[in-house]
């Protein structure tokens, strides 16, 4: 086994505290991976507040450098830069899995952390670590050029909004509004933006209009002004809504032009409540998407790399976890924290 440290909630609702445990050695088809920079989710904090299984190591966007290679590994070599997202596995052998779509494996895929890994029965423990150990090909090589504390969050946040802008065919023509601007909403704007869409940031917060412009939006428009909000009916082809908190989709759907999608990728608590007539009129759809497989993140980085996109990021200690995830809880944070994991080595 593998003695590792990372930064673990002991309890629900507990803080992070410096935490020792152990990894398994490594499978023919394993890699070790040392982890630098971590990006903080509010998913994280989800799990912390509400998860079943402690102690609780969080983190799921990781980059990092190889440090071992199991027998079979053939992809990879000590020393690569590579980058770990929210999932590590998968059943390998159902039709989603097969089309390289493993975040929809019907066995359940096996998740960075708060799981029980099938191959060796342990716990996943994730990112907020020294290492990290997973089978190859859930590794994704990362891209010369992306700066690798700015691309930790393209791991979740990226692949989360890239994925359904693709299968929605966002593009030049396309008229797109964004919902919400905090950690995926700014990277899903940098990404309709470089797609060639014509793009909407929608925004609660006025103060954020300037940033929103500087990262690629063509027009802002505040949420809670009604008159802005009404000015925008059957504007939209695709509308991709990122926010984490309870909100009414009715104005967005109002948005959407005939034919238009939109798309939950933000997680509120409760029940999101649509009028029948807002999906009828129109024919409008309403749908959801998450994460992405394999061959989606290897397109999605790519893709990054090649328009230079990463997250807007405030870098922390590994120490500061805690503040990190309160203010992360009170939205203060442009736009997403990373770890330096690094500095926890020193």
């Amino acid at each position: 086994m593998r003695n590792v440290s990372g930064w673990a909630a002991h309890h629900r609702g507990g803080p992070l505290e410096p935490w020792h445990f152990t990894r398994r050695d490594l499978l023919a088809d394993d890699v070790a991976v040392r982890v630098e920079y971590c990006g903080v989710c509010a998913s994280d904090i989800s799990a912390v507040r509400h998860g079943d299984v402690f102690p609780l190591v969080p983190g799921h966007e990781m980059t990092g450098e190889i440090t071992a290679v199991g027998s079979a590994v053939t992809r990879f070599e000590i020393g690569d830069k590579v980058a770990v997202g929210n999932i590590i596995d998968s059943c390998g052998t159902c039709p989603p899995c097969l089309a390289g779509r493993e975040n929809w494996c019907r066995r359940f895929p096996t998740l960075t952390y708060g799981n029980t890994d099938p191959k060796d029965g342990l716990v996943t423990r994730g990112g907020y670590s020294s290492q990290y150990v997973l089978p190859a090909k859930f590794t994704h090589h990362l891209p010369e050029g992306l700066d690798p504390a700015g691309a930790a969050p393209l791991m979740c946040a990226g692949i989360t909004t890239y994925s359904p802008m693709k299968r929605w065919g966002v593009g030049p023509g396309k008229s797109v509004g964004i919902v919400g601007m905090g950690g995926l909403g700014h990277i899903a704007l940098k990404l309709a933006h470089a797609l060639g869409a014509e793009v909407v940031q929608f925004t609660r917060s006025e103060d954020k209009a300037d940033d929103a412009r500087a990262l690629g939006a063509d027009d802002v428009v505040l949420s809670t002004d009604e008159k802005q909000m009404a000015a925008q009916t059957g504007r939209f082809d695709f509308i991709l809504d990122t926010v984490g908190a309870p909100h009414s989709v009715e104005p967005y759907m109002s948005a959407l032009g005939m034919d238009g999608t939109l798309c939950v990728v933000g997680i509120p608590e409760g029940a999101i409540e649509v009028n029948p007539l807002s999906l009828i009129q129109g024919a409008k759809t309403l749908a959801g998407a998450g994460s992405g497989g394999t061959v989606e993140t290897r397109e999605m980085l790519d893709f990054c790399a090649e328009h230079g996109i990463t997250a807007e990021i405030e870098l922390m200690r590994p120490d500061q976890i805690n503040e990190a995830l309160g203010r992360l809880a009170r939205n203060d944070v442009r736009y997403r924290f990373v770890l330096d994991m690094a500095a926890q080595r020193q």
